[in-house]
This record gives C-alpha cells, sequence and structure tokens, in this order.
C-alpha cells in the first residue's frame, strides 16, 4: 500500500471540526522575493550589506531564517569587505557557520580577481602605469598575502599573461631569477612589468623590493627582455617605479 499524503491543514480536531490552518511565516517566500528583486535590479546596488549576506547564505544553508546569521556576521567582522577579506576558519569560528558556508565567502574575490584577469588578457595594451595598476588593483583584490607576478606582454604591451613568481608571508616574498627568465620565455613576453602587493596597504618600496627589482632587471637583461615597471599594490592605492622616475636607479 503506498504512502497516502496528509495536508496536516485538513486535519480534523476529535469534535470533527478542520484543524485551524497555521498562520504564514512572516518569512514566508522571503528568498523568492529576494531573488526577484536581484533579478529586476540587475545588480545588487538596491541591497543593504546584510540583505547581500544573507543572499550568500541561501546557498549554503537550503532552509530556514538566515536573517539572523547575516547580522551576526555583519556585526562580527564590521564590513562585508572583512568578511570576505578574513580565513574560512575565521569565518566558520567568530560567525558560528558551517565551514562550507565560510568556504563560500572567501570565494568572491579571489573568483573576482580570475575573471578580472581574463577579461584583460590579451585585449587591452597595459602601455601606462596607470592602466597596469587598474589591472593590478583587481588582481590583488581579496589578497591576505604577499604575491610576485611578472606581467608578460606582447610586442604591442598587451598582456599575455600574469605569471605568478612567488608566495611569502605578509610581509615577505622571495625572487629567484631562474623562474622569472623561465616565465618570460615560456609566454614569449617581448617585455614585462613586475608587481607585487603589500597587504598592510603601505606602498612604499622597502630595500627588499629594491633589491629584488635589480634582481629581475639583471635577470631578462640575459635574454633581451625589457622591465617596464614594478608596481607596488596596497589596499587601493599604487606605487609605481616608473612613474617615481626609479627605475633607472636600480641597476
Amino acid at each position: 500500500m503506498q504512502d497516502e499524503y496528509i495536508d496536516e491543514n485538513t486535519l480534523k480536531e476529535p469534535s470533527g471540526r478542520k484543524k485551524a490552518p497555521k498562520p504564514a511565516s512572516i518569512h514566508s517566500g522571503h528568498r523568492e522575493r529576494v531573488r526577484e528583486k536581484y533579478l529586476k535590479t540587475g545588480g545588487l546596488d538596491a541591497f543593504a550589506d546584510h540583505e547581500i549576506i544573507e543572499f550568500i547564505l541561501y546557498y549554503c544553508i537550503p532552509n530556514g531564517d538566515v536573517n539572523p546569521i547575516a547580522h551576526r556576521l555583519l556585526k562580527e567582522f564590521g564590513s562585508l569587505h572583512n568578511l570576505m577579506d578574513a580565513s574560512p576558519q575565521e569565518i566558520s569560528r567568530r560567525g558560528g557557520i558551517s565551514m562550507k558556508g565560510a568556504i563560500l565567502f572567501t570565494l568572491f574575490p579571489v573568483v573576482y580577481s580570475r575573471y578580472e584577469s581574463a577579461k584583460w588578457s590579451g585585449k587591452k595594451a597595459l602601455d601606462t602605469s596607470r592602466k597596469a595598476a587598474a589591472y593590478l588593483l583587481s588582481l590583488f583584490a581579496g589578497e591576505r598575502n604577499e604575491r610576485m607576478y611578472l606581467l608578460c606582454l606582447d610586442t604591442q604591451q598587451k598582456l599575455i599573461h600574469a605569471a605568478l613568481l612567488s608566495t611569502g608571508t605578509v610581509d615577505e616574498t622571495t625572487v629567484y631569477p631562474r623562474l622569472v627568465v623561465a616565465a618570460a620565455l615560456k609566454y614569449n613576453a617581448s617585455s614585462v612589468i613586475v608587481a607585487h602587493n603589500h597587504p598592510s596597504g603601505n606602498i612604499i618600496p622597502s630595500k627588499g623590493d629594491i633589491s629584488s627589482t635589480t634582481t629581475i632587471i639583471n635577470a631578462l637583461a640575459t635574454i633581451n627582455v625589457n622591465v617596464l615597471d614594478h608596481i607596488i599594490i596596497g589596499g587601493k592605492d599604487y606605487y609605481s617605479f616608473s612613474e617615481k622616475k626609479l627605475l633607472g636607479m636600480v641597476y
């Protein structure tokens, strides 16, 4: 015999009267309304930060009211930016959510970085420090540790590939001349731009930054590849060796 579906709202009381229907939750249909709002507006401009967090939580918490969790996360981290910049372990611990949900929040900055990198590749010439910095600001978005890249350019100074040279701690990285030359040869670079980030936000080059620039210039000179610039990214700002007339002083 097959199981029969029973609608609780049609159950009868012992007296024979129908059981009163349960009152609709104030959150009934809320998720669908949020999705419709997103589709109607075509973005998130009409959303408050806690609503964006709530929207994201729908995709890792399939049922229930996530509004209190969204407010808790925003209060705990202070801003949407701080939340997405935190590590999955920290989000899970401080926010009281699963590791699956915590990982989801940290994916957004790195996916955006990959998206921007692909969008720029081979399409726009990075023929000024300002254009190169605009690309690098997206490349380093959400990065918590120091990384160094070699932007390999073609003869028209269009981006061929952003080659990761090294990943360091929050305050240092190491450059190996052999890897620099190998990257330039692999992507057939006609010229390059060196770039790294300062997670602290301080864009002033250190003695180590100047020394690494010298190392890279000397290494690439052996294969006749010109270094056009070394750009340091810190927060939403940048420092260009070329703009500061420092590039020719590091030999």
